[in-house]
């Protein structure tokens, strides 16, 4: 998806315009928010408008190929409009030469560990050269002093944790596009997160590419526990977790979650599969011995955990005996959230030598196969949420009917489901609401009354 976003309308002197257009993952989208806030702080004028704009900054996906034909086909269309663009992020990180080659109107790139530089690099564009920022190793994190534009509901902000990956899994690229992992200190976590408080933000998300592998560079060990605690000295009612490694969830993290109030017991878990012979060809071994183990300790130990996970079906040699393990695997466990797949060969993975590659046609059944063995486990999950009251952080109000719109703390932004509410409330808040119905996906609710308060039916425990 294409975001367009807008700093201001008022031209400042006599700097050029700049448009955004944001593609990719929420690492992506930190990225660009420091490059709006960056060139804000230069005195640029950032506009929604294309047209107008003399610069336009293409902050591009290049994860899989579907990430990067959408890249392309934006590239192109403002190349077509004559737009001077600056592309940055992944595709610039991962095609540098042929991308200036092959598109003149490309007057910059800038790779995903040199965003920082971008003000520099629209005024040296603005002189006529050509530029290229891209580092071979990307090794820049920003921090709590790095400017930075939200652009999420205003209740909500991610916050990146750590860059880049040690791992080597066969299948994915994102070491040759974000480098190795670079920890920030918790120090430098915790106070990026008393200033999205004071921002008036609900919920804070963590991200990296192995949460739970936070501080293992910098500390020479895993601190996420530690961070977590740190965390819940800041005011923010809900602190959420994205891509928790399984092998990382030992039992001090558990501990930290279920003892530090602020932390939701959410728990998005990338297993990418349950088949030991899938996994050791997917470079994960050590995932196959311990799947069901620690889930089922985490289920264990925090009753009311919210579980979700990702897989990839069709990856090269994949059998009917394997994807019959791993549908077995989803009915098992019944997930709160899934999310899957098809295998993507990509160039520069080990995945992409393999022999017994399958068909497109047999990765989609069996990907729609998954979807619909979830159905119901997504239906039950959500139905057992009726004749609750839950905490709803309101993101949006249909103008036409009132109707809001929020997320329980059951569900992440773009990748769970959203709560109907009937009421009144002020966008960014947190309301209890009493739930009143579910389908497969979403709920449906009203903002709750007194009455409705002083049910111990209705009441939910942390």
């Amino acid at each position: 998806m294409t975001l367009l976003y807008f700093l201001s309308s008022n031209y400042m002197g006599n700097k050029p315009t700049i448009a955004f257009s944001h593609l990719g993952c929420e690492k992506n989208r930190i990225d660009t928010e420091h490059m709006l806030g960056l060139l804000a702080q230069a005195g640029y004028a950032v506009d929604t408008d294309e047209e107008i704009a003399d610069f336009v900054i293409v902050n591009t996906c290049s994860f899989i190929q579907a990430a990067r034909e959408e890249s392309v086909r934006t590239l192109v269309e403002l190349a077509e409009a004559d737009k001077k663009i600056v592309i940055t992020g992944c595709m610039a990180q991962h095609f540098q030469e042929q991308l200036l080659d092959e598109l003149p109107e490309a007057v910059a790139l800038v790779g995903t560990g040199d965003y920082h530089k971008i003000v520099d690099v629209i005024q040296r564009a603005e002189a006529g050269e050509r530029v290229s920022e891209v580092s071979p190793e990307p090794t820049y994190i920003a921090n709590e002093t790095t400017p930075r534009y939200r652009t999420t509901a205003e209740g909500v902000a991610y916050l990146r944790i750590a860059e880049g990956c040690d791992y080597r899994c066969a299948f994915c690229i994102i070491p040759h596009l974000r480098g190795k992992q670079r920890s920030r200190s918790i120090e430098s976590i915790v106070a990026e997160a008393n200033q999205l408080a004071a921002e008036g933000v609900k919920e804070i998300i963590l991200i990296s590419q192995i949460t739970t592998n936070y501080g293992l560079d910098l500390y020479g060990e895993p601190k996420l526990a530690e961070l977590l605690r740190a965390l819940g000295t800041v005011d923010v009612p809900w602190i959420r977790m994205h891509y928790a490694y399984p092998t990382g969830l030992t039992p001090t993290v558990i501990r930290a979650i279920q003892e530090t109030s602020n932390v939701l017991p959410y728990l998005d878990l990338p297993l990418q599969h349950s088949h030991p012979e899938i996994l050791r060809m997917m470079n994960r071994p050590w995932q196959g011995r311990v799947n069901d183990g620690i889930i089922e300790r985490i289920k264990t130990a925090i009753p009311n955990a919210v579980l979700r996970t990702t897989l990839i079906v069709g990856f090269p040699g994949e059998t009917d005996a394997h994807f019959t393990h791993l549908r077995q695997f989803v009915q098992r466990h019944e997930f709160d959230h899934l999310g899957v797949f098809t295998f993507s060969s990509e160039e520069g993975t080990a995945a992409y030598d393999l022999s017994d590659h399958l068909p497109q046609p047999v990765m989609d059944a069996r990907r729609d196969a998954l979807m619909q063995l979830q159905q119901p486990i997504s239906l039950k999950r959500n139905r057992a949420e009726i004749g609750k009251v839950v905490d709803v952080l309101i993101e949006q109000e249909n103008p036409a009917t009132g109707e809001l719109v929020g997320r329980s703390a059951r569900s992440s932004p773009d990748v769970d489901g959203l709560v109907y509410v009937q009421g009144e409330a002020s966008l960014g808040s947190l309301v209890p609401v009493a739930i009143v119905d579910a389908d497969i996906y979403d709920l449906y609710g009203r903002v709750a009354t007194a009455a409705d308060l002083v049910q111990p039916s209705l009441l939910t425990a942390r």
